[in-house]
C-alpha cells in the first residue's frame, strides 16, 4: 500500500541522461546507433529486431522486456538522433535522445531519456529500485564492447 502511495505521489515524466566517451568518430558510432538490424550483435538485452520501415526507421526489439517498438523521430547525422517508443500499449514510453560531440580524436556520446512511467508500481520501482538511468548505463556499456 505504502508503494503505491509513494508511485502515486511521483510524477509520470522524467528527465536522465548518461554520458560516455569513445575512441570512434561521431559518424563510425551513427552509424551503429542507426543500424538496428545488427542490435541483437551486440546488446544482451536485445534478442531479435524486426525493422519495420526504412523512412522513418522503424524496429521492434524483442528481448527480456518483451517486444518494444520503436520509431526515429529525428535524424540529423553524425549529430543527433531522436528515438521514441512507438507503443501506446506499454506501461511506459518516452524518447531518446542521443547527442554526439567531438571530444579530440573522439567523441562524447549524450543519452537524455525524456520518460514517462504510467503504472505508479512501475514509477516506484524505476525510482528506486532499478533507477531511472539503468538502462542508458547497459546500453553505453554495450555500445562500448561494440565499438572496441
Amino acid at each position: 500500500m505504502l508503494i503505491a502511495a509513494i508511485g502515486y505521489a511521483l510524477p509520470v515524466q522524467h528527465v536522465a541522461f548518461r554520458s560516455a566517451g569513445f575512441g570512434q568518430p561521431a559518424d563510425d558510432i551513427f552509424a551503429v546507433l542507426t543500424d538496428p538490424a545488427h542490435f541483437a550483435d551486440w546488446r544482451s538485452d536485445v534478442t531479435s529486431v524486426e525493422v519495420l520501415g526504412a523512412a522513418p526507421l522503424r524496429w521492434r526489439e524483442h528481448g527480456r522486456s518483451g517486444a518494444i517498438t520503436f520509431i526515429v523521430d529525428e535524424s540529423a547525422p553524425p549529430r543527433r538522433l531522436v528515438t521514441r517508443i512507438d507503443d501506446r500499449s506499454l506501461p511506459f514510453g518516452g524518447t531518446w535522445t542521443y547527442d554526439l560531440a567531438p571530444d579530440g580524436a573522439g567523441t562524447t556520446v549524450t543519452i537524455t531519456e525524456h520518460g514517462e512511467v504510467y503504472n505508479p508500481l512501475f514509477r516506484f520501482m524505476s525510482r528506486f529500485v532499478f533507477g531511472q538511468t539503468a538502462t542508458m548505463d547497459a546500453y553505453l556499456a554495450s555500445l562500448k564492447k561494440r565499438l572496441r
